[in-house]
């Protein structure tokens, strides 16, 4: 029983990493209908920007370490959704009129972009984060003892995904971004300015996958140049399960796939781990081609 609750809990906090991603792909799947190829790449940019600014920048050394990691979680949720802006002009806005093809050809190439930029500008190999970033407390839960960063990582996606929902379901921008996402026309006329509120589905869904990077390099303490092609394929995965175009699908995708891909590598064999993950992706496709919360249109988002 132990040794289920404690995977159960290492799943939780994969798995809110992969929901925040998840939650990037699903936005802008929600008012566009395109999948954005280039989204794990951002994540892996948001890592890399993290281990710059607490290494170079010397946040580190500063100021305490918590301090230090929450400052720069906030500066890289700026830049990186600034950059998930960038790539909405200047990537996907002038074909959104074209061929679809001609949008997911478009995002392929963004991605590769990004990729071979950070290699260029980094290098292929490993960078490790700078360690004792969290003290290394742990917590006594269900008799289990439970690092503080993993607690900090299920708490902190948790408290984002739930003032993402509340953002999307409170407030008039949020009101407008699901207004898109069931007619862009209808939306026109009411006199919402879609672009405007595409590029915030860009900022915030950039801004998310940006900080998990961060948190993947604070909890792992290691990153390369392509973390981002299994992370966003799993967090791909995620939105899927959930419901392509489903925030509280994204949410529930994620931290259920992170719960499977946990229980499965420790009951079966850690060398299954990443197969558990698309081998979920084919059977949902197969039995629930539109995923656990999949809905008509009018009710994503």
């Amino acid at each position: 029983m132990n040794e289920f609750l404690q995977q159960l809990i290492n799943g939780l906090a994969v798995g809110g990493i992969y929901a925040l991603v998840a939650l990037g792909y699903t936005m802008v799947y929600g008012v566009l209908k395109l999948i954005n190829f280039a989204h794990g790449d951002i994540f892996t940019i948001g890592a890399y920007l993290g281990m710059t600014l607490l290494v170079s920048g010397g946040l580190s050394g500063s100021m305490t370490p918590v301090l230090a990691v929450g400052l720069v979680v906030i500066i890289v949720f700026g830049l990186v959704a600034l950059l998930g802006v960038a790539l909405e002009r200047v990537a996907y806005r002038p074909l959104r009129k074209a061929n679809r093809l001609a949008a997911v050809v478009s995002a392929l190439g963004a991605s590769i972009v990004f990729q071979n930029a950070v290699m260029l500008i980094y290098g292929a190999r490993v960078y490790v984060y700078p360690e004792n970033l969290i003290p290394t407390l742990t917590f006594n839960i269900f008799g289990l003892n439970v690092p503080l960063m993993r607690v900090i990582v299920i708490v902190s996606s948790l408290v984002l995904m739930l003032a993402l929902y509340a953002f999307i379901n409170r407030t008039r921008m949020g009101t407008a971004i699901r207004a898109v996402a069931i007619d862009q026309g209808a939306a026109r006329l009411m006199g919402i300015n879609v672009d405007r509120v595409i590029s915030l589905v860009f900022f915030i869904g950039a801004g998310l996958g940006g900080v998990a990077g961060v948190m993947v390099g604070t909890y792992y303490g290691q990153i390369d140049f392509t973390m981002g092609w299994s992370y966003g394929l799993k967090a791909f995965t995620a939105a899927i399960l959930g419901g392509i175009g489903n925030i509280p699908g994204a949410m529930i995708g994620g931290l259920l796939l992170g719960v499977i891909e946990a229980l499965g590598a420790s009951y079966l064999a850690m060398a299954w781990k990443d197969a558990i993950a698309f081998l979920v992706l084919i059977l949902i496709l197969i039995i629930r081609p539109t995923g656990l919360l999949g809905e008509r249109v009018a009710d994503k988002l």
